[in-house]
């Protein structure tokens, strides 16, 4: 993925000296151990408790701490975007450990996430080449839009796809190389396998454990990421400039923390060997060449349902992400 912010429309950002891109790109352990042990720890702290008072009082009176681990679950998701970037670490292999445990968590293969981001920022918005137009849903009614926007159908459809690579032991999408295939079969088939021991051992203990603490939460979490995913690109241009096909969304910090940064994702499209850490202070020397803000997810959301609104009354539409 390369630093480059050029678009067919003639804009063109002074792009930033050596000197800087090199302080910025600098990469670190610390940063990305404080940042991945901070999210874990998220977890495994509101997953106690929701065990406790399930056990205690009942599973109804812990839903509030489920959709709160749901929130917190399904924002794993940027740690298996940064890892395959493989800018959360200055370690390779510590890359590689939090992004399997993360993609693991979520249910979205690491190897093939990470050649399918490939190619997103390498198509982005090119209705014809971003897996991520590819790939999404297209909502032809109001109904339609609303399930989308839960992210339920998403979620569904990429363990459908996980699936039918392990079954078939065929891969034919075409963001997958072919000497890449066999990789992509091994690795749905290791993640089944290991998802039904975990539901082996689970009827064996009579557990419910992974259920209310993992499976529901991260049900309930991809109502939350799904608009907050909406919001990256949807009703931005379909030109090669990250300043004019991506927004970044000015919200809360602890939004920011969750999500890695990556509400700066203008910056993050711009320049994507700039990790995590270092993305606010690249916001502050860009965030004037930015053409889309988002002020505040909620206030966003509301933006993004509007342009589908208008895609659906004038005839079919892709889906952003």
């Amino acid at each position: 993925m390369t630093d480059a912010t050029v678009s067919e429309s003639g804009h063109r950002l002074k792009p930033l000296s050596p000197a800087m891109l090199r302080e910025l790109s600098v990469r670190s352990d610390l940063r990305g151990a404080a940042q991945s042990l901070g999210h874990y720890g998220v977890i495994v702290l509101v997953g106690t408790l929701i065990w406790k008072i399930s056990s205690t009082w009942g599973v109804l009176w812990a839903l509030p701490l489920m959709a709160v681990q749901g929130y917190v679950i399904a924002f794993l998701f940027m740690a298996v975007h940064e890892t395959a970037h493989k800018t959360a670490f200055r370690s390779r292999s510590l890359n590689l450990v939090v992004g399997y445990l993360s993609a693991f968590l979520i249910g979205l293969p690491y190897e093939y996430y990470c050649l399918f981001h490939w190619d997103h920022h390498r198509y982005t918005q090119d209705p014809d080449k971003d897996p991520e137009l590819i790939v999404g849903v297209k909502p032809t009614s109001d109904t339609q839009l609303a399930i989308a926007y839960s992210g339920v159908l998403q979620v569904a459809g990429r363990l459908r796809l996980m699936l039918g690579h392990a079954i078939t032991g065929k891969v034919t999408v075409p963001w997958i190389p072919e000497n890449k295939r066999a990789v992509i079969v091994r690795e749905a088939r290791a993640y089944i396998a290991l998802y039904a021991l975990l539901l082996a051992l689970s009827l064996w203990c009579s557990s419910a454990l992974l259920l209310w603490v993992w499976i529901v939460p991260l049900v309930v979490g991809q109502f939350f990421l799904r608009p907050y995913l909406y919001a990256e690109h949807t009703g931005c241009e379909r030109t090669r400039s990250a300043f004019q096909n991506t927004r970044t969304t000015y919200t809360a910090a602890i939004v920011k923390w969750f999500a890695w940064n990556m509400p700066y994702h203008v910056e993050h499209h711009a320049y994507p060997s700039i990790p995590f850490h270092a993305l606010p202070k690249l916001n502050a020397i860009v965030d004037g060449e930015i053409v889309h803000r988002g002020r505040g997810y909620i206030r966003t959301t509301r933006e993004t349902w509007i342009w589908f609104r208008r895609q659906l009354e004038a005839g079919p539409i892709d889906e952003r992400r």
